[in-house]
């Protein structure tokens, strides 16, 4: 059985995991083509490229809104490392190195749209039911919608549970930006491409200290990842710091059957996705490992 691995010592988040997939062999260019489908292309362009985090080659995965505004909006928005992708600082920084490292192909889609004027209302205020119209009238295959509808469901209901609203009325300000919507359409993008049968994962470390969001200061992990995580084992790091952000919570927590340990497997292929944050002592990077279980 095709099965993937998240090894997630560096906790998880969307942008992680697309990178560590393309790392590990999947085609980006074929998940861009299909994102095409949502109608959104105006609205972002894709990025990704080598990075040397901590001594490890990774694949960074960014999604740059083509509105200097809307990227402010979002960024004041954000639960911390999953959208703070440096849409207004770090960017450039990241993607230097991704220059400097490798000749890895370095691929960003329309840039003849930089200039186009997208309506505020595009972006930040989306619900949950307009995401959900939009997954469907895609017309993707079965395995993408499905996954793709059952992650945004996970979180719609976490973010309900703590503001105390039903689902159809839940507003999506951090996963309703269009990052946080290509990094999970994306990503059931990119597994159904690579053929995974099954998804396992290790437990997911949180981080601990505090985070910025937009509705104040807030302990991490974020309610919202908290909630997403019941009956999902939390591994304990000294990290002050958001590790697992709700996008990547909920990829994890929908996809992966079984948590523990690395199954016993044959190898085929590993990819490594780096995030946003570079810690002192250890590479803040996602692992996946794909391979045969017998």
């Amino acid at each position: 059985m095709r099965t993937l691995y998240f090894d997630c010592f560096s906790g998880i988040s969307g942008d992680m995991v697309i990178g560590a997939l393309i790392d590990a062999g999947a085609d980006p260019l074929q998940m861009e083509e299909e994102l095409k489908k949502l109608s959104m292309v105006e609205e972002y362009t894709l990025s990704w490229g080598k990075v040397v985090k901590n001594g490890i080659t990774s694949t960074k995965f960014d999604v740059i809104l083509t509105s200097k505004s809307e990227q402010t909006h979002e960024h004041s928005h954000n639960h911390g490392q999953e959208h703070s992708h440096g849409h207004s600082h770090s960017h450039g920084h990241e993607h230097s190195h991704g220059h400097s490292h490798s000749h890895e192909h370095k691929h960003s889609l329309g840039h003849e749209h930089n200039q186009s004027h997208v309506p505020h209302n595009h972006h930040g205020s989306r619900t949950y039911k307009q995401i959900v119209e939009a997954i469907n009238e895609a017309n993707f295959n079965e395995s993408v919608a499905n996954m793709s509808l059952a992650i945004f469901k996970k979180i719609g209901e976490a973010e309900g549970h703590i503001h105390g609203l039903p689902l159809e009325k839940v507003h999506f300000h951090e996963v309703g930006a269009v990052d946080s919507i290509i990094d999970i359409i994306g990503a059931a993008i990119l597994i159904d491409q690579l053929g995974i049968e099954s998804v396992q994962s290790s437990a997911i470390p949180t981080g601990s200290g505090h985070i910025h969001i937009d509705h104040g200061i807030y302990p991490v992990p974020a309610p919202a990842t908290l909630e997403i995580l019941k009956g999902v084992p939390i591994a304990s790091n000294d990290i002050r710091s958001e590790l697992a952000t709700p996008t990547g919570a909920a990829i994890a927590a929908v996809l992966a059957e079984t948590f523990g340990s690395l199954p016993a497997m044959t190898v085929e292929s590993i990819g490594y996705g780096a995030g946003t944050k570079t810690f002192e002592n250890h590479p803040n990077v996602l692992r996946v490992i794909i391979g045969e279980i017998q």
